[in-house]
């Protein structure tokens, strides 16, 4: 989702400060997990995190929210604006079609929040949040708080995940409704989001489409007729295997897919690769072609190893790879942390359509070539010819 900067900055005046007699609402809220800006691929630096508000008491009844704003550091300004229509498109649960958010007495809202700056803006340090709620009697209580710090440390700059090649990154940041994004995993008291900035990337051809030519049916088609099956999956940083399978069967494309046994690696990957590329720094490798993963946990990785090759073993509809960062080496309980690559081309964006031939067809906008970035959701991307021997 590129994501214009118009859109982000409304600076719309609005004094902040709980004014006297104002009412309160009685939520409680929260930011678990302070967000760490990142540069994207649209070349504007990001915040994506989520605001977590609780409707507290057993009788005050339900509470419609009628706007969010985000403003920094004491500032009058607001960072964002968003209205109760806008609203709908960015909390979880997210509410049945043309119904209004509302949050039931006893029950949470999750409000996913992505904030767009100037890539050289100064930074703001401390966010807090204003959140208007309607009661059913029709009275208007606020939220006034809800302050967290911004997690000042930069992204870490990895190679590239893949030996080359054009790439759909889908479902990427800045969706807010993609099941990375969106897919909070509840397992032993611990509330995270292990897939906040992952990338689906799935492989395409020039023209944009992710079979080869002279498929005509995808739900008969083989794994073979997909243009990234089998592409070389290797090493973003140096690194320790902390965790690897191999040996699970690969779905055919397209086929309906079972649930997950658990909301773990095992559960969820298929074959994969977890690599500590660093300090509390976990890069995981998912849905792996089955008999491709030679590395075993404990093994020494340098950037550009070949780890495995891409397949549709795991929760995958469709042959890709699925790559992430976190701060644990379990899926189940580590959160998701931003990143950039040092290198790779950007094509404009496509959508899932134009992937398999429908609508429009795709065109490639002038290559851009973008450094230390994150390629945001739907860009296609390419890689370089990445190898040990090119580093040297």
């Amino acid at each position: 989702m590129m994501l214009k900067i118009a859109s982000a900055l409304l600076l719309a005046c609005a004094c902040f400060p709980a004014t006297a007699g104002q009412a309160l609402a009685p939520v409680e809220a929260r930011v678990p997990f302070a967000p760490a800006p990142f540069v994207g691929s649209d070349g504007f630096r990001h915040l994506a995190y989520e605001l977590h508000v609780t409707n507290f008491y057993g009788d005050t009844g339900p509470l419609r929210p009628l706007s969010l704003q985000v403003v920094a550091d004491g500032a009058n300004n607001p960072l964002l604006v968003r209205d109760a229509k806008a609203l709908m498109q960015m909390v979880r649960p997210a509410p049945p079609e043309d119904a209004v958010v509302s949050i039931p007495a006893g029950k949470r809202a999750v409000f996913f929040i992505w904030i767009t700056l100037p890539a050289h803006a100064a930074l703001p340090r401390i966010l807090r949040h204003r959140v208007e709620f309607e009661t059913d009697k029709h009275v208007v209580v606020t939220l006034d708080g809800a302050a967290i710090r911004i997690d000042e440390r930069k992204p870490m700059v990895l190679g590239s995940p893949l030996r080359g090649g054009r790439w759909l990154a889908h479902e990427g940041p800045g969706n807010m409704q993609s099941h990375h994004w969106s897919s909070l995993v509840a397992v032993n008291g611990n509330l995270t989001i292990p897939q906040r900035y992952a990338l689906d990337l799935v492989g395409v051809d020039a023209q944009g489409h992710v079979m080869k030519p002279g498929t005509q049916d995808g739900a008969a088609s083989l794994h073979a007729n997909w243009v990234g099956y089998g592409a070389e999956v290797i090493a973003v940083a140096d690194g320790i295997v902390r965790s690897a399978r191999d040996g699970e069967e690969e779905h055919r494309p397209l086929s309906p897919q079972p649930e997950p046994a658990a909301l773990t690696a095992d559960g969820l990957f298929g074959n994969y690769v977890v690599l500590e590329i660093g300090t509390g720094v976990f890069a995981s490798y998912a849905h792996l072609q089955r008999g491709s993963v030679k590395m075993k946990t404990g093994d020494h990785v340098h950037r550009g190893d070949l780890l495995g090759r891409v397949g549709q073993s795991g929760n995958s509809a469709a042959p890709h790879l699925h790559f992430q960062l976190s701060n644990a080496a379990t899926f189940e309980g580590s959160e998701g942390i931003p990143y950039a690559f040092d290198h790779f081309d950007v094509f404009g964006t496509e959508t899932e359509a134009q992937l398999f031939g429908q609508g429009d067809p795709w065109k490639a906008a002038p290559v851009v070539h973008d450094r230390v970035q994150l390629p945001l959701n739907d860009v296609v991307i390419r890689f370089g010819d990445e190898s040990r021997e090119s580093m040297r």
